[in-house]
């Protein structure tokens, strides 16, 4: 889920205005990557250890060519490329269904012009219609977002909440399943049909003043239908699996070749008091700085792609 952090940058001339964004620590990206930062960060400390205290000089010429090797093949993995393209992708991919969300709004804007009578025929009508707009649309939640479902488990709990009636349960029962096949099939775009059915009677008994107000009603119920039909879609057919791996793959091997590549590496022809001496070199051995920032841009990004790509998952605010 994303946190709204707009009302602290409403000032774009005041000196670091995006600098105090740093500070936050509610979805930040230090609380999103900070377990795996922490195993990288014990992992390269070991090795760092085990190379400068603990081999003797023979397995430092080992782990120094092991060093060595990984320090030049390691740049050869396209991280950069691929994780951007990706990061790209599950972006466009998140915006896009948030766009696709249905808001009855307008739909209602139109039912209230539309059946303008003050009876209480009138007034059950242009409740059913909008009841039967919200139900097909928490319907559909219940397939794509887990919190949904652990509210609407069963049929029963839409007709507590008083969404859907008992013998409108039935009816749907009877049609989750086929006599002959056993199969089940969705039924969350009964209701759309139940409202459209509705608008056309109203308009039989002049409830509904013209056809244009009709026309307009129906349409906005399609619209409902083609945004539930698109949020269904993108839930169903999602990134190609052989891509996430790969990238998954890119990110996680670059930086297993960065716990051996990175290493600061004695210097054998140097003198013994030097390649003892306390310096900017010797540092890296416990904070590989550089190699800190790499981790934060690219498993963020990464982090970013695993968040975004299924945005009406179990998450809950960070």
């Amino acid at each position: 889920m994303t946190v709204s952090y707009t009302s602290k940058v409403t000032h774009a001339k005041q000196f670091g205005c995006f600098l105090k964004l740093l500070a936050l620590w509610r979805g930040s990206i230090y609380k999103l990557i900070y377990p795996d930062l922490l195993l990288f960060h014990a992992a390269f400390i070991f090795l760092g250890i085990l190379y400068n205290y603990i081999l003797p000089e023979g397995g430092q010429r080992i782990f120094e060519k092991i060093s060595i090797y990984c320090e030049k093949h390691g740049t050869l993995i396209p991280v950069a490329f691929v994780l951007g393209f990706y990061v790209s992708q599950v972006i466009s991919r998140w915006w896009d269904q948030y766009k696709q969300i249905p808001w009855i709004d307008t739909l209602s804007f139109w039912v209230h012009a539309s059946i303008r009578g003050n009876g209480e025929k009138d007034r059950i009508l242009r409740r059913t219609i909008m009841r039967y707009a919200c139900l097909a649309i928490t319907q559909c939640f219940t397939r794509i977002c887990p919190r949904v479902k652990k509210r609407f488990p069963t049929l029963d709990h839409f007709v507590e909440a008083g969404l859907l009636l008992e013998s409108e349960k039935e009816i749907m029962l009877s049609l989750e399943k086929t006599a002959e096949t056993g199969a089940k099939y969705p039924t969350h775009f009964i209701a759309l049909v139940w409202a459209t059915g509705l608008i056309v009677r109203g308009r039989a008994e002049n409830k509904v003043t013209n056809d244009a107000f009709v026309n307009l009603m129906i349409t906005e119920i399609n619209k409902i239908k083609d945004g539930l039909f698109m949020l269904i879609s993108y839930d169903w057919i999602s990134l190609p699996l052989v891509y996430t791996q790969v990238v998954t793959l890119a990110v996680y091997t670059y930086f297993l070749a960065c716990l051996m590549g990175k290493q600061w590496l004695r210097d054998p022809h140097a003198p013994a008091e030097e390649n003892a001496a306390w310096g900017i070199e010797t540092i890296v051995v416990f904070f590989p700085v550089f190699t800190v920032l790499q981790f934060f841009f690219y498993m963020g990004w990464l982090k970013v792609a695993e968040s975004l790509l299924n945005p009406f998952g179990d998450d809950v605010r960070q």
